[in-house]
């Protein structure tokens, strides 16, 4: 990772500490193609145990099953790298948290892996706030790296926390 992907995802990262500490709430992460990427990013800044509550690495199926509740269905009929499964892990990980705001990321990071219906660098994102609305993104990085495609997703799943936090201020 550059240094300037390195600061951009350390200034997103404080901005998800800062508003949710102001906010007296906490977050949790759900990842399978980051492999808890986004749980380190936010424990590097000073201050994260009053906001980090845990994050799940489900790399697997069966993780994705057995610790976020993602109905086998959804798994064989959807693939793991889909909408609905993104949107289950998150809320998952709301049930299984104290957490406000939850994150969850489900991709094809490459180099292989990919399909013409699920290309590399296909990653979906969902972020579940307690009380309201599920969100689902889905980005197309492309084949850019499998580094390239992980530390885009850290950006990605940081400013969908933050989103999350800043209309609910408004709201």
């Amino acid at each position: 990772m550059s240094t300037e992907s390195q600061a951009s995802i350390a200034a997103l990262a404080a901005r998800v500490i800062e508003l949710y500490t102001r906010a007296g709430a906490a977050v949790a992460t759900a990842e399978s193609c980051t492999g808890g990427l986004v749980a380190a990013a936010l424990t590097e800044i000073p201050g994260s145990s009053a906001v980090v509550d845990r994050g799940f690495v489900t790399y697997s199926n069966e993780a994705k099953r057995d610790l976020l509740g993602v109905d086998p269905e959804t798994l064989s009929s959807h693939g793991a790298v889909s909408k609905p499964v993104a949107i289950a892990m998150a809320e998952g990980a709301l049930r299984a948290s104290r957490a406000k705001a939850t994150v969850s990321i489900t991709g094809v990071a490459g180099p292989g892996g990919g399909s013409a219906e699920k290309p590399v660098g296909l990653v979906h994102f969902a972020c579940a706030v307690r009380g309201g609305e599920t969100h689902h993104v889905e980005k197309r990085f492309g084949d850019i790296g499998r580094a390239a495609v992980r530390t885009a997703s850290v950006r990605t799943a940081l400013e969908l926390l933050i989103e999350a936090e800043q209309s609910g201020d408004r709201g």
